[in-house]
Parts: structure tokens; sequence; C-alpha cells
């Protein structure tokens, strides 16, 4: 009788696990639905970040630019050009999801239906602001390991933490987030008449 009960127990205490976490899954999706809704009725977004770096970017659907420790970066959807001020040399190639990934931290925003599993992780305090926190895993393994997001009440990014596989954690606080910005194509490609002494070295 004692060993038909526990095995109820443990039964109905599994049960209620997978319960508990098909909840937090769906609660996840429903964050990650309506942030990534928001993110494409935005327009043209201009954001301002701490944390482990600082920085700008600037992003319009696939497109980005971003101002980061040095490097600027710019992709128009197809091809990226990364500027080394210290070097005065800009590179020209042609990114994998997984490297925009990498340097773009919004293209999880469009890719955590196919390419991660997520749950909700629960209410937390970003930069004085109450959001609500999700955390990601890759599906597949590489140098990703997690991303923590944190949006806010309207679904705006608060925080973004990226854990990758050799321990180090990258961390953006969004301190500043605008929306509806008037940007162009020319805002995300590498305009050479602005570093006309800048070495080109093109790896397509």
């Amino acid at each position: 009788m004692k060993m038909k009960r526990f095995t109820f127990f443990i039964l109905m205490l599994a049960a209620t696990v997978h319960t508990v976490f098909g909840q937090r899954e769906a609660k996840a999706q429903a964050i990650l639905d309506k942030t990534a809704a928001a993110y494409q009725k935005a327009g043209g977004i201009a954001i301002t970040f701490g944390g482990t770096q600082q920085g700008t970017l600037l992003l319009k659907e696939s497109c980005f630019y971003l101002d980061c420790a040095g490097i600027k970066s710019w992709f128009d959807g197809k091809t990226q050009w990364s500027y080394a001020q210290q070097n005065d040399e800009v590179t020209l190639s042609t990114p994998s999801p997984e490297e925009i990934q990498s340097v773009n931290p919004y293209a999880l925003i469009t890719s955590y239906k196919t390419k991660f599993n997520y749950r909700y992780i629960g209410s937390k305090n970003r930069n004085g602001k109450q959001g609500q926190e999700v955390l990601l895993t890759p599906r597949q393994t590489g140098d990703i390991k997690s991303i923590t997001l944190t949006v806010s009440a309207a679904y705006e990014p608060l925080y973004i933490g990226i854990s990758l596989s050799n321990g180090e954690t990258q961390e953006f606080n969004i301190t500043s987030y605008q929306t509806n910005r008037n940007l162009s194509i020319s805002d995300f490609r590498f305009d050479k008449k602005k570093y006309p002494n800048a070495e080109v070295i093109d790896l397509r």
C-alpha cells in the first residue's frame, strides 16, 4: 500500500511539474509574441544601452547599425560592414543568421519560435522599471548558452543578457528606446565618403 501511495505521489508530482512548466512556456510565448508584434509596429528604432558595454543601436526590420566598443557595424539585410576605428579598416561579409545573432541581440525577437526553447521566469525590476522576464535556450548547441530577456509593460526590451558557452556574459541595459524614427536604407550601409582612408577587406 505504501508503495502504491508513493508511486501515486510521484505521478502527481510529475504531472504538476509538467503543468507548471507548460504554463510558464505558454506565458513566455505570449510575452515574446507581443514583443515581436510591438517591434514590427515600431518602425525605425533608436536604442542607447549600457551594461558590460555601452553603445547605440539603430533597427528597422532586418537591418541594423551598431556602434559599440570602437566597432561600427552596418547590416542592410544582406551585407555587413564592420569598421574598426583603431585600425581604420572596414570588413565586408555576408553573415550567417548565427553570426547576426551574436552581433545584434535583437535578432532573437524574430527567431525565437524556430531556434529557441523558452520559459517565463517572473517579474523583474530593471533600471527602475518593472518588467516580465523570459529565459531562452538555443535548441542547437553553439556559442550562446542562454538569453535572458526582460520587457516592459509596453513590451519594449529593458534588458538582454547573453550567456556564452565560454562562461562569459554580455549584458545590455536599455537606457533609451525611441520608436517611429525616420530611417532609410543608407543608415544601414557603410558610407565610404565618411571614411575615405579606410582599408576595405572584402570577405564575401
